[in-house]
């Protein structure tokens, strides 16, 4: 790639939102790279966590806080360095911002102010274990974490139990066991999934099967991680 291609190089009052390595850093882009070393800040869930990642990557910017808990006034606070002509990116902790990751926010603020906001592609969970899953990917329903109660999550699965497309969920390691048994019990141990555990990384594992047999699969494996788990719509056969 040309080094003076213009889409390396940040424009004022722009806000890149950019997607960084969900765990291989080499999964990282060149454009990513670029901008990230030259936006005049930072946007990032947590400072010490993105601070690590650009420390390996050697890239010194300035960086604040962007979460949950302060997305508000954090994006607030990005609309007004925009406004005066600062450049920001936005990154998660990985993957690509506002999926299932704060930057809702702020990327719906600035489009209501006619505010440039810039996707920078690049690593997702969601769409790199639906690349390899063998299920469907015609058409997808991705409905990120599901409740944390139990009740919730099974009026879901009683919900969608003959949705025609490939469901796709992300469940923490504190839940996988309660949400996939869960996932049996009311789709029946047939129902063709395919559940993957940190993703790039060196102890990545994806499994496609019968709920049953990933379950039983899963019952001596490490369970520790995130999780992407795709379900098949009912009647599929891998």
């Amino acid at each position: 790639m040309s080094s003076d291609n213009p889409s390396l190089t940040p424009e004022p009052g722009h806000l890149y939102v950019v997607a960084t390595p969900i765990g291989n850093l080499a999964d990282i882009t060149e454009r990513a790279l670029s901008l990230l070393s030259k936006v005049d800040s930072i946007a990032c869930e947590d400072t010490r966590t993105t601070g690590a990642m650009l420390t390996r990557l050697e890239i010194r910017r300035p960086l604040f806080a962007y979460h949950d808990h302060n997305e508000k006034r954090a994006a607030d606070s990005i609309v007004a360095k925009l406004q005066a002509g600062e450049s920001v990116a936005l990154v998660s902790d990985a993957g690509t911002p506002a999926i299932s990751d704060p930057g809702f926010r702020v990327a719906r603020e600035c489009q209501r102010l006619g505010l440039p906001v810039v996707p920078v592609p690049g690593a997702c969970a969601l769409t790199s274990l639906l690349s390899v899953s063998g299920l469907p990917t015609d058409a997808f329903f991705f409905a990120g974490f599901l409740p944390p109660k139990s009740a919730a999550r099974r009026r879901f699965f009683e919900e969608y139990r003959d949705f025609k497309h490939t469901i796709a969920l992300y469940e923490s390691t504190h839940r996988i066991e309660k949400m996939t048994a869960e996932l049996e019990d009311l789709l029946g141990p047939e129902r063709i999934v395919c559940i993957g555990r940190e993703l790039t990384k060196k102890f990545e594992t994806i499994r496609s099967g019968p709920i049953s047999q990933i379950r039983e699969q899963m019952s001596t494996a490490s369970k520790k991680g995130e999780f992407v788990v795709l379900i098949a719509p009912a009647n599929y056969e891998l």
